[in-house]
Parts: structure tokens; sequence; C-alpha cells
């Protein structure tokens, strides 16, 4: 990368660097180190710093106000174009992004066009783009994550007095209401967002605004990079050089949240396929999220789940890629930074794919409320509702627990439900069992007794449904 606009005079898609060098590029190499074929995304954020940039050579004294108005209103023409093809730079035979658009601008102004790379580099410019696309991509993820989260705090409200088994080690736990389920992932979308949230604030104001760092060293010329980083919504500019143009720190941090947020997907998905198999018969997902089989024609599979699910790892492996790539470079800027795109622009494409296709699917899916109340009497899941009786009746804890281990192995030779045990083969376990055992074992004494803030019971439930809509 250079900090010069010089070009190599080999005509159309020729390097804007090449006065160093004689002869044409290898083949080979232009296919292996042009990125105009994946970043030519950048061209709207890529014109936006360079409109920033014309205006602050102007106020630097560079370039006239003329040029500035020339420079600036091409490159609104140029930004139209892109807008209503994204696809148009590919026509081109250019390195990357960057030529594409000062190629352009020197074909409709000459000379003119030639001045926009006074005082700036490569460098700084695409540390520039990569800023303003992920404070756009935090701010559209973060839209799609309050769709998802809206779509759960509905289902929550919905299935608000549905009672479910929570399960640990994938075994049936306690009793809960589905909607605690459906706020639990809503809670993790919360902080789902707010990780984005701090990131764009850390973009704005310690990261700061890259341009004017130039290749390395800043650049050479006047310019108010205050006013500079204002102008492309930045609190601050970037306060050291080197950091600027050769750390991709918050590209990482962004595809680490990304990775968090695909990772708490998969994990919802994974619930959903589980409750939408047959041995568990909880839900059932809209036919239009769902797929058939080729073979067999009774199948309904939960394939966007599944695929959330198996798109996780493909997120996770983009963070991994870029730690891997940045972990040995030394500062500044190095080729290897550009391999740090592809993988945040498919983490950003599949991210947004994911969090708006379970947005569709939690919208959609069918509660077999019947279903989720027999599961929930099922597996003895209120047997820490007799320790607690026990221990009510003066048992210390450790005893009650033991004592009900014994009674749920009674009750499972019996092949009964620990409610369904007669009074008298309960006494045998213990005297201070009575009657009023049997009010104590339901499901609705269970979750009543957990109306602690945050718990499973109905009012702390609806309470948190309240505070999820505020949030929202």
């Amino acid at each position: 990368m250079t900090s010069g606009g010089g070009q190599g005079g080999h005509g159309p898609g020729a390097a804007l660097w090449g006065g160093r060098f004689e002869g044409e590029a290898d083949p080979l190499f232009r296919e292996f180190n042009d990125s105009l074929r994946f970043d030519y995304r950048l061209a709207r954020h890529d014109i936006e710093g360079s409109i920033a940039w014309a205006r602050a050579l102007g106020r630097a004294g560079v370039l006239t106000d003329g040029e500035v108005e020339s420079l600036t209103t091409s490159l609104g023409e140029l930004r139209e174009r892109v807008k209503e093809n994204p696809r148009l730079p590919l026509e081109s035979r250019e390195e990357d992004i960057h030529s594409w658009i000062e190629r352009e601008l020197i074909k409709k102004l000459g000379p003119l066009g030639k001045k926009l790379h006074t005082g700036r580099s490569r460098n700084d410019q695409v540390a520039t783009d990569l800023h303003l696309y992920m404070d756009e991509a935090c701010g559209e993820r973060t839209l799609e994550m309050a769709g998802l989260a809206r779509a759960l705090v509905d289902l929550a409200e919905r299935e608000v007095e549905t009672v479910m088994p929570g399960y640990t080690h994938l075994q049936r736990a306690q009793p809960i209401l589905f909607a605690h389920w459906a706020l639990a992932y809503a809670n993790m979308l919360s902080r789902d967002r707010a990780r984005l949230d701090d990131l764009r604030r850390r973009l704005s104001d310690e990261k700061g605004c890259p341009l004017g760092s130039a290749a390395l060293a800043g650049t050479t010329y006047p310019i108010d990079r205050h006013a500079l980083a204002d102008d492309l919504r930045c609190r601050a500019p970037s306060p050291n050089s080197l950091d600027a143009v050769g750390s991709r720190d918050c590209v990482a941090e962004l595809l680490s949240a990304a990775a968090i947020c695909a990772v708490n997907l998969s994990r919802m998905a994974e619930d959903l396929i589980l409750y939408t198999t047959q041995e568990f018969a909880l839900v059932e997902m809209d036919d239009s999220v769902t797929s058939g089989s080729s073979l067999m024609p009774q199948k309904k599979n939960p394939d966007a789940m599944e695929l959330i699910r198996g798109k996780a790892g493909r997120i996770v492996g983009a963070l991994t890629g870029l730690l891997v790539t940045s972990k040995g470079l030394p500062l500044a800027y190095n080729k290897d930074l550009q391999e740090d795109k592809e993988g945040l622009f498919d983490a950003m494409d599949n991210l947004s794919m994911c969090l708006r296709m379970a947005t569709r699917v939690i919208a959609g899916v069918k509660v077999n409320r019947e279903a989720c109340r027999e599961a929930a009497l099922g597996g003895y899941s209120n047997a820490t509702e007799l320790a607690d009786y026990l221990v009510g009746k003066g048992i210390p804890f450790r005893d009650a627990h033991e004592l009900t281990g014994r009674i749920v192995r009674r009750a499972i030779e019996l092949k009964a439900r620990l409610e369904a045990l007669p009074l008298d083969e309960l006494k045998k376990f213990s005297d201070v069992i009575g009657p009023d055992v049997v009010g104590a074992l339901t499901l609705e004494a269970g979750l009543a007794r957990r109306e602690v803030f945050g718990g499973t019971g109905p009012g702390a439930v609806r309470d948190a449904i309240a505070t999820a809509r505020q949030r929202l």
C-alpha cells in the first residue's frame, strides 16, 4: 500500500502504484493479490470516506472550493450508480475498490480525479471503510436481534401459563413455564445487542476515525482530523497512526460478538430441534420453515434450525481465522490483513440470515401445551418440592434430600408418580409427612414457590415480560 496517487500507465486495470514497476503483473499474481471480487462491497463506504477527504483537503487549502464541489458531486453520482447496481465495480479489471473509484473519477474529471488521493493511503482508506462498514453492520444486526427478541417475548406472552419440564444434563429437572424458556433466550439477545452497542461506542471514541493516518506515520498535509472524524460520524480521530492502519482488533471484536450470538442461536435451535421430535413432541414448527424427505413421506424436518446450528460453526471459524492471521503480524500494515474482509462479510451475512430466519421460526412455533404439562409431570421433577416440604417440617435439608431420593426409588419400583403415592406408603419413610403433601407436590405449587426475582413463578415471569418489553 502506498500513500501516493501514482499510476502504472498500463491502461485500464493497471495498478495505481505501478510507476516503480516495468511490465505487466503476472496474471496468477493478479488473481491472488486483487481484492475487488469481495471488497467491492465497501464501495459506498469508500465513497463516503472519499467525500469527507475531499472536504478535508479543501479545508486544508489543498483543493479549491470548485475542485471540492466537482469531486463531491461526481462521487455522489457514483454512489447512486453503485446503489442501483452494487456489483457494478465487478465489471472492471481493477485491483480493488479504491482503485476502481479513483479510476472512475479520473475518467470523468481527468487530472482533478488524480488529486483526491493527495495525503491519503489505501491503508487508512481501507481501515476507514471497515470502520464505516462495521458501524453499519452493528446497527443492522442490533435491529435484527431486537426483532428476534420481540418474537421471543411475544411467544412468552402467549405461553405464560404453559408448564414444561426444565432440563439439566438433558434430563427432566424441575417444572418451568414455557415463557421462562423463551425469555432466557431474549435475555441472551439483550446482551448480544449490548456487546454491539459497546463496540460502536469504542469504534467512535477509542479506536476513532482512521482517515488521516496515511500509510502508517500520519498525513503530511494540515488536515483537521477532528473535523474529518465528525464528518464521518466519529467522536474522535484515531490517536495513533500505526494502530489505526495496522490493527484489526475491532474486527475481531465484532466477529467475537457475532460468534457469541451465533452460539446462543445454535443452542436455541438445538432446544427446538429436540422439542419437535416425536420423542419430545413439545412444539411444532410451521410448515413454511420446514422441509420434507425425498424418500420418506412422513418426515417434517427442522432444516432452518439445523442450518442455524451449522452456521454457528462457520461464524466461530471466521473469528478463529482472523485471530490466527493477526497473531504474528508486526506493525503496521501487512497484506495478510486483506484476509479480514471475506470472513467478516461472510459472518455478517450469515448471522443476519440466522437472526431473520429464527425470528420467523419463533413467530410460527405452535406449543403442545398438554404434552408440555404431561412431560413436566413425569420424571419426578417435583422431587425438590418434596425435599422442601420435608425441610418445612423441620428435617435438615441434607437429610430431606436423602429421604426424598429413597422415596423416588420406591415410586419408580411402583411405577407411580410422587404425588400419586398413597399417604401410608409415604409415611413409611417419615411420620412428618401428612395429607398436605399432595398439595405441595402439584405443578402449580412448585411454580408458586418460585416467585423470586428472575424465577419461574407466574408473577415473576409476567414482570419479566413487562421488563423485556420496556427494554425493546
